[in-house]
């Protein structure tokens, strides 16, 4: 399961001083007031596949609506990254956390909404004096190059109508080297960033605050409400880049995104190209040439 160990000369093994399991009366004290209201239902795991899979499973269960309900885990046997990648999920080491959210205005009205995600967990974040977050579009967060979390949405439901929407959000919390051996990039933890020690419950809370902040207002907001602070801590922001497909890759340099939340490519003949969502890598030219 991941959980690490420590040795204690002479008695034998410990646990970590900085464990802590998730509690919901912790998470639930630091809840705002809007939040609270919104609230339906927090659920904690010991051990799950997934927490977007387990919030699928509330929404199909459930005779009214889940919306506004929040699924976290200690543990995931299963977790997936965008794109079907593998998510580690050591035990009691990061945070795995899921939220459902209905919205009446299909799925050309959420567009942009996993950046707005990434503003929200960076607002989070900075609540916890959290310095140097960026976000990689369209849904990574990163500290000093290197990815600290990452965003996975689903949608259920009618893509033109009415629909649900399952937010997953993966942040490292204190990654046990032994488990961030199997991760494909460079990375990071809140540990390695902060010199204070962050609960993990606290952390939980901030961004299920930050998130149902988002949540809230988005559909008419819409991302062109987040796009200026979104920008402002673009991690590719002015850098050479390419975006691969499944047939073809484009180069060029980054330049923010639009309003949308397309990413915008100025190419070497000076257009400027967007993208969109689907199955795209968004990956800096020097760590391509790199390898």
């Amino acid at each position: 399961m991941g959980l690490q160990l420590e040795s204690v000369k002479g008695r034998g093994y410990k646990i970590p001083d900085n464990f802590e399991l998730l509690d919901s009366d912790q998470i639930s004290v630091a809840l705002n007031d809007a939040t609270t209201n919104q609230l339906n239902g927090l659920h904690i795991y010991q051990s799950i596949d997934s927490t977007n899979k387990a919030a699928h499973q509330l929404i199909d269960e459930q005779a009214m609506s889940a919306s506004g309900s929040v699924v976290l885990s200690e543990y995931q046997t299963m977790g997936r990254g965008r794109r079907g990648k593998n998510w580690v999920s050591p035990f009691a080491a990061n945070l795995y956390l899921s939220m459902v959210w209905d919205f009446d205005q299909g799925a050309s009205a959420l567009q942009g909404l996993s950046l707005a995600i990434g503003v929200a967990v960076s607002r989070a974040l900075k609540q916890l004096n959290i310095d140097g977050v960026r976000l990689k579009w369209p849904n990574d967060i990163y500290i000093e190059n290197k990815k600290l979390g990452g965003i996975l949405l689903e949608m259920v439901g009618d893509p033109a109508g009415q629909c649900t929407v399952i937010i997953g959000i993966g942040i490292n919390h204190a990654m046990p080297e032994q488990s961030g051996e199997h991760i494909d990039q460079q990375w990071t933890d809140l540990a390695t960033a902060s010199s204070e020690a962050i609960s993990r419950n606290q952390l939980a809370a901030y961004i299920i605050n930050h998130c149902f902040d988002v949540l809230r207002d988005y559909q008419q907001r819409g991302f062109a409400y987040y796009q200026q602070e979104w920008q402002a801590i673009d991690a590719f922001q002015g850098s050479p880049a390419v975006v691969s497909t499944v047939n073809q890759s484009t180069s060029g340099k980054a330049i923010g995104v639009d309003e949308h939340g397309a990413l915008k490519l100025r190419l070497a003949n000076g257009d400027i190209k967007t993208f969109i969502g689907g199955e795209l890598s968004l990956r800096l030219m020097k760590d391509i040439k790199e390898r």
